[in-house]
């Protein structure tokens, strides 16, 4: 079977993996050429009765809960249409900002629906890459043959409904997901036909371990981020000062910046400045020089000798200062102790927001990986039919798997439940949507609908659109006492 790219594109109910959910898949398997192979898949997923959509993403899309529940298909099934017809091996799946965005999705989806949350993307020589990183880059390093929007500030936007209006590409609705599909594949076309050599060597080194080789051989290297500031097309040069503690990566230092004042704060300090909060601290420069790459994320990496003596001058970024400053960090190895003690405080910080913030199955992918003998329960629930599941009583070893149980059968196949399973439903709905009285998502979700229904400027379609989302929670809302 030869590769493959399957672009693909969401839209949801809001902009948090964790909480939000797919209203639309879009998608359309490419070969490497980025000719279109077979019909695209254009899919609108069941919003279920527990999830209040954000007004203003429905606003941005014009997709109602209303319409996926009249023509939209249950998680349930779409993961079986994703497994079968889409996740097929050798496929790349290709977006824009996908792997920051829509891949998050995308775990969360198979995770609640008891598939494994990763091997979409990596098992039987699966892999991914994002476009917009490519896009910085090519902007950054080679922008030759490439018209590059500006906002109404004049600052440099990579907006993708921008690029295609500004280099004549179909893009005919922007936040629909297949169109915004069909747009992503004409951009790659635009890009490999006019910087071939970067867009085949990004393709080739989305590999986690090809970035690994570079960015630990204790070099400097070009990397283009959107951490990065607009004002140099998101591009610096990086060099690693230690490997990352816990994620599979490095930090790495921007050498645009001096680090003499940088290596002289303890770790506490440098913590503090990350989260750019640095009280009694002092701050050597707006924004630290620190950041975490991660090896698996497809970051947009190259070796130094792609910077030209006009990319130095376009992005002010001389050879001279970038090696001046690489030498010093090499001088302090002791900086790689207090950088990884930084980066532990501020992983705890995080670990402790989470424990206090989210306490639902739903939003605890990232807690552990699951075991084997409990992926082998989850594909008897993946195969089992809605006959099946009235009987099936799996029992999970991972806590959260014996919560999502109840949850997956009331969003998938609520006539199986049992009374006792729709009472647990019942009462989870009213502690996610009605729990906290004013300050609850319901209260959340009907002010929003208040402010925006006094809008001047509202369209007749917007104005129609507020009121289905009106109607739609009144008709979600949990009983009260």
């Amino acid at each position: 079977m030869s590769t493959t790219f399957y672009f693909y594109d969401l839209e949801t109910t809001g902009f948090s993996p964790r909480e939000a959910r797919i209203m639309q898949f879009g998608g359309q398997r490419t070969d490497l050429r980025l000719k279109p192979l077979g019909k695209p898949h254009n899919t609108l997923i069941k919003l279920t009765e527990d999830v209040l959509p954000d007004p203003d993403a429905v606003l941005l899309t014009g997709i109602t809960p209303q319409k996926t529940l009249a023509d939209g298909i249950t998680e349930a099934e779409f993961l079986q249409l994703f497994t079968t017809e889409i996740a097929i091996p050798e496929t790349i799946f290709v977006g824009f900002n996908s792997v920051r965005f829509d891949d998050e999705f995308m775990r969360f989806l198979h995770y609640r629906n008891f598939y494994d949350a990763y091997e979409w993307h990596w098992s039987d020589h699966r892999s991914r890459w994002d476009l917009l990183d490519v896009v910085r880059m090519t902007r950054a390093l080679r922008p030759d043959g490439i018209k590059w929007p500006v906002d109404s500030n004049g600052k440099a936007t990579n907006r993708l409904e921008l690029l295609t209006s500004l280099n004549s590409l179909d893009h005919a609705h922007a936040h629909d997901a297949l169109s915004d599909v069909q747009a992503c594949i004409a951009l790659a076309q635009l890009l490999q036909s006019k910087q071939p050599d970067l867009f085949t060597y990004l393709l080739e080194h989305r590999d986690k371990n090809a970035v690994k080789k570079l960015v630990n051989s204790n070099q400097a290297f070009v990397y283009t981020s959107g951490k990065y500031s607009g004002e140099y097309e998101k591009t610096t040069a990086v060099i690693a000062v230690c490997e990352h503690p816990k994620r599979g990566g490095a930090v790495v230092y921007d050498l645009r910046q001096d680090p003499t004042e940088s290596l002289k704060l303890t770790p506490e300090a440098l913590a503090k400045w990350w989260r750019h909060h640095c009280g009694e601290y002092p701050c050597p420069h707006p924004r630290i020089p620190l950041k975490t790459l991660q090896f698996n994320r497809c970051p947009a990496v190259a070796p130094l000798g792609v910077l030209r003596e006009e990319d130095q001058k376009r992005l002010q970024l001389p050879l001279e200062t970038i090696s001046k400053h690489a030498k010093q960090l090499q001088a302090h190895p002791e900086f790689c102790e207090a950088v990884t003690k930084a980066v532990e405080l501020l992983d705890k910080q995080q670990q402790l927001k989470f424990l206090q913030d989210e306490l639902d199955a739903d939003v605890r992918l990232y807690d552990h990986f699951i075991g084997n003998q409990d992926k082998v329960k989850m594909r008897e629930v993946q195969q089992a039919n809605e006959t099946a599941l009235a009987t099936l009583v799996p029992t999970f070893t991972d806590g959260r798997l014996n919560s999502l149980w109840p949850l997956y059968k009331a969003r998938n196949f609520p006539t199986t439940l049992t009374d006792e399973e729709r009472g647990q439903w019942e009462s989870f709905r009213h502690r996610k949507l009605v729990g906290g009285k004013g300050e609850s998502r319901a209260a959340h979700y009907f002010e929003r609908l208040a402010a925006l229904d006094k809008r001047p400027d509202l369209t007749g379609e917007q104005r129609y659109l507020l009121e289905e989302l009106q109607l739609y929670g009144q008709s979600v809302l949990p009983l009260t006492d």
